[in-house]
């Protein structure tokens, strides 16, 4: 993701050193050797008397004008040149008024600073100014990486984040081993798209969204997800957007602040056989229909959005079916399949009907019938045969996954 780097150590407001040593103070009229002083003359001699009142012993030069030599340097150093000249003004009026030095000082500050204001000028009628911005963006660039963002994570990689956290503000993380311990498994990465910065929530609502769509794309079996483990995901700043920073990271981390993961949780097409692979593809077929469940809990407040899901359910189990009847099984998962396929057919047939239900009641009771068929439990034999996990994932009072990974509703055949 994109954050940009880190200020560098930073003083609180108010909290600087002086700019000079503290001296010691005397009593009005007094000095160093004066009678009565903190200090007295060495080897015990008469102390020094003050200066008569009104006298000094040697004249006082005259006093440079401190704008002066304000203009000098910015019109040397070239640097706002505007301020320089206007300085460089100030200060002629006030040598003029106060009779003080540095007139020279002054002039030769304006003579430069007006060179600088000419070449400024002259800078952004050519495109110089744009050169140089252009520039400075794409070291930016090059310094938060070829994924534009303040540090470019991969696919497959473990950090450690910042104090241990995965939340607030991220400028840097140490990419370490996934066989240790660590913070978080990065499973994803995608670009949001470009246009203006569309807002804090807008942004999160999108990380959200597509990251808990993404996980099951390296983390196939929802099963084998710790039930300590969620969805994370850096984003883009409003500052770092304004760089081209649009890239999102999703991550699993541990629900728990204090808590680690310890080794990766990677479950796809690396990690797992072909049987396997053709198993959870077709899950999540199932998987991917249950959650476009609509809002309304209850089928009373929107029956039509209930049977629209109901259509979507029994096309999503149509096609598993012919996913799985599709497939060469060993013989060892050949018969626990072929149970599971029917239980499959038998749970379309009731959401086919429930997509066609007149009222609430008669939705109800197909819903019921197609989720006895589709019962998670249902699937642990053939899960066993395949050597995929067979513990179903634990639900909250509210039906949500208990498992890990979010939003998933673990519901797989």
């Amino acid at each position: 993701m994109a954050i940009p780097p880190p200020p560098g150590q930073q003083q609180p407001e108010g909290s600087y050193p002086p700019p000079y040593p503290h001296y010691p103070q005397y009593p009005q009229g007094g000095g160093p050797y004066d009678q009565g002083g903190p200090y007295q003359q060495p080897y015990g001699g008469t102390p020094y008397a003050p200066w008569g009142q009104g006298y000094s012993p040697f004249n006082r030069p005259v006093p440079v004008n401190g704008l002066a030599i304000s203009a000098l340097v910015l019109g040397i150093l070239c640097f706002l040149p505007a301020v320089g000249l206007v300085l460089g003004a100030v200060a002629l009026w006030q040598i003029k008024k106060r009779g003080e030095r540095g007139k020279g000082m002054a002039v030769g500050g304006m003579v430069m600073s007006s060179v600088g204001v000419v070449l400024l000028v002259v800078a952004l009628v050519t495109g110089g100014a744009r050169d140089f911005w252009d520039g400075f963006r794409d070291a930016a660039d090059d310094s938060r990486g070829s994924g534009g963002s303040a540090f470019s994570l991969d696919k497959g990689d473990c950090i450690d984040a910042p104090g241990d956290a995965l939340e607030g503000m991220a400028y840097d993380v140490d990419t370490v081993p996934c066989s240790g311990r660590h913070d978080a498994e990065v499973f994803a990465n995608f670009e949001m798209d470009d246009g203006s910065y569309p807002g804090d929530n807008e942004v999160t609502d999108a990380a959200d969204d597509k990251c808990y769509t993404l996980q099951d794309t390296y983390a196939m079996d929802v099963w084998a997800l710790p039930g300590d483990v969620d969805v994370y995901y850096f984003t883009p700043t409003r500052q770092s957007w304004r760089l081209g920073d649009r890239e999102v990271t999703c991550m699993f981390g541990n629900t728990d602040e204090a808590g680690t993961l310890t080794g990766s949780l990677r479950n796809d097409a690396t990690t797992l056989d072909a049987d396997q692979v053709a198993y959870l593809q077709a899950a999540h077929l199932l998987n991917s229909a249950m959650n476009s469940a609509p809002d309304e809990e209850y089928v009373e407040d929107d029956l039509p959005g209930h049977k629209e899901w109901a259509d979507r359910m029994s096309h999503a189990l149509t096609e598993q079916t012919g996913t799985l009847r599709g497939h060469a099984w060993p013989d060892a998962v050949a018969g626990p399949m072929a149970a599971l396929v029917k239980n499959i057919g038998l749970s379309q047939g009731e959401w086919a009907k429930a997509a066609e239900a007149k009222n609430p009641d008669a939705f109800y009771a197909h819903y019921e019938k197609a989720m006895k068929y589709i019962d998670p439990r249902k699937t642990v034999t053939t899960r066993k045969a395949l050597g995929l996990a067979t513990t179903p994932p634990a639900y909250d009072e509210d039906g949500g996954d208990q498992s890990g990974g979010g939003g998933d509703t673990g519901i797989e055949v």
